[in-house]
């Protein structure tokens, strides 16, 4: 059996390891055009503010592959695949056959639709490439614009403030960490960001990356292995010198973050026959609409057991699993992807912030839940709905958040001991015995079986 895997982060990795479970000899072969191996891409901010070293960057050991049998293709892209004679088509002119394909090519940033975008001193935050070129010009006492108050702008905007650069966290949302939270919550994590030097200019939106035509070595350092875009932006061509917002104001600044969302990498998957929505679909096998390939992570829209309804979960552990899956299944084997909840934890400037399901939904069908304590940085809000745990949001302690995701998962009438779900001390002494005798730690998983 011949594999051939497009993308080289969580899910294609989980791929492999799924395969290997099931087919130990089959040939594996694994395009990505990072020409870096497998990382972890939540590690990035920490790389940013000397947290992390490169090395210690891995999401396998540098020996992954070759303990695994895998044939890389580092630094080269998947032009098209060629699904009538099973081939992928490299961007080199190579092309690999395959007899199962998994596409997993995850996303990357949203293009904002704003003039100036392309100049140099705009960069993103998705990519180790994209923050090794950070790193060049991120330096004490330099001003920066993070657009986008999402997951990766409020860590992107914490990562600059540790290394000394004077932060300005923009988006037209009222409060940040807005898909996720509550005004309440948002309230609080604003006030811990203010409180980390951060500025914030909410409920504005951008309106052009301002610069000149100077061409001037404003950034010294090594950058010629760097793309050109931020090339140019070391060497000072057409750099940009600030931004224009929509409510007239301006804020100068030697370089901006874009962070407002990502979209999935299906192009590779067009033309294919495979049916392809805002990600690529999916069945419960992770198979799409053409035999033989597969979608799994952040370009697939997979099940979402909260919302009833197929579409993109960007988490690692849904992409792990999604992955996992697709791999077995290629190989010869049968699991099923039961479904994904959309789950978040981060830490914003020392603040503990998890959330999962609907953790900030509002509406005649759901009972919210709250309970908090501002000056203790403290927050709790349950969402229910028909007697089951719809969602959460936990602020300040988040120790017990996995057993809230898996009473959303196994879809437990809570109404016994709802009230309890805002006490931070809740965990599984609370749950009645019947529950507790169903909970499930085979490998670990802190799930209820089916039984």
């Amino acid at each position: 059996m011949r594999y051939v895997i497009i993308g080289n982060s969580t899910a294609a990795i989980a791929a492999v390891e799924g395969i290997r479970r099931v087919d130990a000899q089959g040939a594996i072969t694994l395009v990505a055009d990072e020409a870096y191996p497998t990382y972890s891409r939540p590690l990035i901010s920490y790389y940013l503010e000397g947290r992390v070293a490169e090395e210690d960057m891995g999401y396998r050991p540098p020996d992954f592959y070759a303990r695994q049998g895998v044939q890389v293709r580092l630094g080269v892209r998947a032009a098209r695949v060629e699904a009538s004679s099973r081939r992928v088509v490299l961007e080199d002119g190579d092309e690999l056959e395959y007899d199962r394909l998994l596409i997993a090519t995850g996303s990357r940033p949203l293009a904002l639709p704003v003039p100036g975008l392309e100049r140099p001193g705009v960069f993103y935050f998705n990519r180790f490439d994209d923050v090794r070129a950070l790193a060049r010009v991120a330096a004490p006492r330099r001003k920066a614009a993070v657009v986008g108050a999402g997951l990766t702008g409020v860590k992107a905007a914490e990562a600059l403030a540790r290394v000394g650069v004077h932060v300005t966290l923009v988006d037209l949302a009222p409060y940040p960490l807005s898909a996720v939270l509550d005004p309440a919550g948002g309230e609080m994590v604003r006030r811990r960001l203010e409180t980390a030097g951060i500025t914030l200019r909410m409920g504005c939106a951008l309106e052009e990356f301002v610069g000149d035509s100077r061409t001037a070595q404003v950034f010294p350092g090594e950058w010629q292995d760097l793309k050109e875009k931020y090339r140019r932006c070391l060497v000072g061509q057409h750099r940009l010198t600030g931004v224009r917002l929509q409510d007239g104001s301006s804020l100068q600044v030697d370089f901006a973050v874009v962070a407002a969302g990502v979209v999935p990498n299906v192009e590779v998957a067009e033309g294919t026959g495979v049916e392809i929505h805002r990600g690529i679909l999916v069945n419960e096998r992770m198979e799409t609409s053409v035999e033989g390939i597969y979608a799994a992570g952040d370009v697939a829209e997979g099940w979402d057991l909260v919302r009833k309804e197929r579409r993109v979960i960007a988490t690692l552990p849904n992409a792990y699993r999604q992955g996992e899956i697709a791999g077995v299944n290629m190989a010869g084997g049968n699991l099923a992807f039961a479904g994904g909840v959309a789950m978040n934890s981060v830490n914003v400037c020392g603040l503990h912030v998890a959330s999962a399901g609907l953790s900030n939904a509002e509406g005649p069908e759901l009972e919210v839940m709250v309970a908090g304590d501002p000056p203790r940085w403290r927050y709790r809000r349950i969402t229910l709905r028909e007697g089951r745990l719809a969602g959460f949001a936990c602020i300040g302690n988040v120790g017990r958040a996995g057993i809230l995701t898996a009473l959303i998962r196994a879809e437990v009438d809570v109404r016994p001991f709802q009230l309890r779900l805002l006490d931070e001390g809740f965990g599984l002494a609370d749950l009645p015995e019947p529950v507790r005798r169903k909970w499930d730690w085979e490998r670990g998983e802190r799930s209820w079986a089916s039984r």
